[in-house]
């Protein structure tokens, strides 16, 4: 069949808090060994040990100011494609000063913009696919997940918060993801704060009307500061205070940074706001990561002459557990948390003045959704020669839709859009009992190939997967040979 996109078809048919706080994570010299877990992993993990049912997933993030940058030719190093020690499973991209002329932004809505078809065309050979995506202005914000996560990855809501020109323009502020992970809420925010250090109370400012904004309005929904997880990062553009520029590019010569934390002003503002201590990040063992001259790693030459500073930062807040009274026992709480494997910057990058950071995270949890909602079925042996016939299951608390539908996909694919075909639940439906259905879909158009391919049911009301198959092949037309007594027989 010819695939209209089944979202565009279906449009046809139809405080801040600031009470309990945890402890700064810190280095004492420059030099110095640091653990790779925070303290305040370290401190869940001991009053709650691993369960033998945990799982452990992996999420790289990546922040960048591209200072409107096309891609570079090669990011193995920035995405840590030929690391062989890390088995990633979630991938978080925030971009910020993406090309945003006229011109461009037009382009981008009626194509993909180029660094998403970059990471997209990147990573979708290794069995990732873009989960969701939020653009205001500048900022891009990606998730890509490897297919198998995707029945647990619910996406609840994105958002935009211009902060700019009073709130009125994106050139500042933040965009937000919000999901459900394997039944645990978790924001993902990618901002862009006011330059300049003097204009520190502004971002701080910002950073405050950003988290404000970020509620969800739906009843059964908590406040942000009681997700699981927030992971914030983005250009912050926080400087460095006091000193002059002669005495720190000499401490980064010297790669000796402790004098330089500590006039540091995100670092300043955590002593001072309890809200932002909650807010973990790894130590700022690189190098200051702007101004740089574009293509080459030398500070800014020019005559401004800017002082290096750490302005690109990646930061996370696992959720504050209540404290339980003396005489009350303690109530085993899920088990999630978060241990920082790596934060770095990758300095051999130069089509910015900015160089990207990034974190490597372990997420251990206990998974509170262990089963998809649907189970999908195709049949064995399918071939080309007539249409699919596909068995799905249903759990008994799935609410299904007339406009779910299930798409046919290849192995590889880079979005949920990239289907080559799809059917309706409820159009090509053979049979159906209680949990039990049964739907054709079309499969004549599709060449033959040696590709695999995978089935996934989109759910409607969810707006997200919600079961995949396992791959299979689709056999051409040859594969079934008439016997001598008129049964088909597996052509050899």
């Amino acid at each position: 069949m010819t695939a209209m996109n089944p979202q565009t078809e279906l449009r046809v048919r139809t405080l801040r808090c600031r009470n309990t706080t945890f402890p700064i994570q810190t280095t004492a010299d420059c030099g110095a060994a640091v653990s790779r877990r925070s303290p305040l992993s370290v401190t869940w993990m001991r009053a709650h040990p691993p369960s033998s049912m945990a799982s452990l997933l992996s999420i790289h993030v990546v922040t960048w100011n591209v200072a409107s940058a096309a891609p570079p030719p090669d990011l193995s190093d920035l995405l840590q494609l030929n690391n062989l020690n890390l088995n990633l499973d979630v991938y978080v991209i925030g971009l910020q000063e993406m090309n945003c002329g006229i011109m461009s932004l037009l382009s981008d809505t009626a194509f993909e913009d180029p660094w998403s078809s970059f990471f997209m065309d990147v990573l979708s050979p290794l069995s990732f696919v873009k989960v969701s995506s939020v653009r205001m202005q500048g900022l891009l914000l990606l998730i890509f997940a490897k297919y198998q996560h995707l029945p647990f990855i619910q996406i609840l809501s994105t958002k935009s918060t211009p902060t700019g020109l009073f709130g009125y323009w994106g050139n500042k502020g933040g965009v937000k993801i919000f999901l459900k992970f394997y039944g645990y809420y978790v924001s993902i925010v990618n901002c862009h704060l006011p330059p300049h250090v003097a204009n520190n109370d502004q971002r701080l400012e910002h950073f405050d009307r950003i988290l404000e904004m970020q509620n969800f309005e739906a009843q059964d929904v908590p406040n942000i500061l009681d997700h699981d997880l927030i992971l914030w990062f983005g250009d912050m553009n926080f400087r460095i205070e006091d000193f002059g520029l002669h005495f720190v590019r000499e401490s980064i010569k010297n790669r000796c940074y402790s004098d330089l934390w500590e006039k540091d002003q995100l670092s300043i503002a955590k002593r001072h706001d309890p809200l932002l201590r909650e807010f973990q990040e790894g130590p700022l063992l690189f190098p200051p990561t702007y101004k740089f001259d574009k293509n080459s790693s030398n500070y800014d030459t020019s005559e401004k002459k800017r002082k290096p500073a750490w302005t690109d930062r990646i930061l996370w807040r696992l959720k504050r557990q209540p404290q339980a009274a003396i005489h009350t026992p303690t109530l085993s709480a899920p088990h999630f948390t978060l241990f920082l494997r790596s934060y770095v910057s990758h300095m051999l990058y130069s089509v910015s003045d900015h160089k990207p950071v990034t974190s490597t995270f372990d997420l251990e949890l206990k998974p509170l959704v262990s089963a998809p909602l649907i189970t999908l079925l195709p049949e064995s042996p399918c071939t080309t020669e007539s249409d699919m016939l596909i068995s799905y299951a249903l759990t008994a608390d799935f609410l299904s839709s007339p406009w779910d539908w299930i798409g046919l996909y290849k192995v590889g694919l880079r979005h949920i859009n990239d289907y080559v075909s799809y059917v309706w639940v409820r159009d090509n439906q053979v049979s159906f009992s209680d949990g039990l259905n049964q739907v054709y879909i079309d499969i004549s158009d599709i060449r033959e190939t040696e590709d695999q391919f995978l089935l996934f049911y989109y759910s409607n009301n969810l707006h997200s997967v919600v079961g995949i198959s396992t791959p299979f092949k689709i056999q051409p037309r040859s594969f079934l040979a008439e016997g001598p007594l008129d049964e088909a027989q597996p052509q050899i």
